[in-house]
């Protein structure tokens, strides 16, 4: 979906498509393994994915390709075949695929949203999808079904978040099944709580429940707790306590932690405690994986952003990134720009303060400002932009 209302008229998608064609016939290092046994889609400025069943034979062929027709948008399949042109999908001959999560900015709650609308992208959403992202990996990824950093890939989708890839025997095979289960338990699915507390609603018998040092879903929900008792009342609160017992439990906070250290929850002592810890593990769902795409998880066949390429939203490249600590500190708008060259002048609609390549644009409102080029791109297929 485009944030602003303008078409691309033919002037600035001309403008586009020859700074498309210059980062395509330079572009070196742009295929991914086994290139030969992939899918290749690509789309136009209205349509992610246009056409799709392509193939190519090696990293030339596609460069050339690429260079040739400079498409707004190039995907590739997760999954390797042995005929991956061929079509129906089931003539393809499925060998195996990566397990992929989609994590994108637009599917996050946040607040910043009310200031700037859901078709436009601000620095606090971008920070926010990053750590998604992270704690996709350190909090699920790793520690719940022993990934390693060597076996995970990261990149920038190019406009709203993250794509992390696992390269492993354990799921190569996996079905659609197995994928949409690991989806489900990292979404917090079907996750109950008398899981954790087997004697919840049973009078006279003490409450024994998860320690913080406990693996899976359980340790996740005795430190979420302790986290948010060691932030305030206003965090209790948050999640359904009311002011009264929010300030209690904060005051009470050292006993009580050095009770769930030991799996005794009878140290929380409030009224709905089970709504209270539904709460809980409401929010650790939320927080942490509520902007992973189902969908792109379970499907084996799906196509998805080749890294490298550029984003036809956005005119920024889907960057690959080396490594977690590189993830912290990753900032898309100076490492994700790909276009080069002098300013040009571009005719907004109301157009949001933002930051790109280290400058501060905007914001605008009906005006013709002059702008770097990836600027001027940016605004253009955002579609809050024409060129002048």
């Amino acid at each position: 979906m485009h944030s602003g209302a303008f078409l691309l008229d033919n002037k600035s998608a001309l403008f586009v498509s020859r700074l498309l064609k210059h980062y395509y016939t330079g572009i070196a290092n742009i295929a991914p393994i086994n290139i030969a046994k992939r899918e290749f889609g690509f789309g136009d400025f209205e349509k992610k994915i246009a056409f799709r069943h392509y193939a190519f034979r090696d990293e030339r062929d596609l460069k050339e390709y690429l260079a040739r027709n400079a498409p707004a948008f190039v995907s590739y399949s997760s999954a390797e075949y042995q005929r991956p042109d061929g079509r129906p999908m089931e003539s393809k001959g499925l060998l195996g695929s990566e397990l992929v999560f989609d994590l994108d900015s637009s599917d996050i709650k946040l607040a910043c949203k009310n200031e700037h609308g859901d078709g436009w992208i601000c620095e606090k959403c971008l920070d926010a999808v990053k750590e998604q992202t992270m704690r996709l990996i350190e909090d699920f990824l790793v520690p719940d079904f022993g990934f390693s950093a060597k076996e995970m890939a990261i990149n920038f989708s190019g406009n709203r978040g993250y794509h992390v890839h696992v390269s492993s025997d354990l799921v190569y095979g996996l079905g659609a099944d197995a994928r949409r289960g690991i989806a489900n338990y990292i979404t917090c699915r079907g996750i109950e709580l008398s899981m954790f507390f087997p004697a919840l609603g049973v009078r006279g018998v003490r409450l024994d429940g998860p320690k913080p040092t406990d693996a899976g879903w359980g340790g996740k929900l005795a430190n979420a707790v302790i986290v948010a008792l060691n932030k305030g009342p206003d965090t209790l609160m948050a999640l359904g306590i009311d002011k009264r017992y929010a300030s209690m439990l904060y005051k009470k906070r050292v006993e009580i932690i050095l009770g769930l250290t030991t799996g005794n929850w009878d140290k929380v002592r409030i009224p709905n405690k089970a709504q209270f810890w539904s709460n809980v593990l409401g929010s650790l769902a939320i927080a942490q994986s509520s902007s992973i795409d189902k969908n792109v998880t379970s499907d084996t066949y799906h196509l998805i952003r080749l890294p490298g390429t550029i984003h036809g939203d956005t005119g920024l490249m889907a960057k690959k990134i080396d490594s977690i600590s590189a993830l912290n500190n990753f900032d898309p708008m100076k490492e994700a720009i790909a276009f080069k060259g002098s300013t040009v002048r571009v005719a907004t609609q109301k157009v949001p303060a933002f930051s790109m390549g280290g400058a501060q644009l905007g914001p605008y409102n009906n005006e013709k400002p002059e702008l770097p080029v990836y600027a001027a791109a940016y605004l253009i297929l955002k579609r809050v932009a024409t060129l002048l």
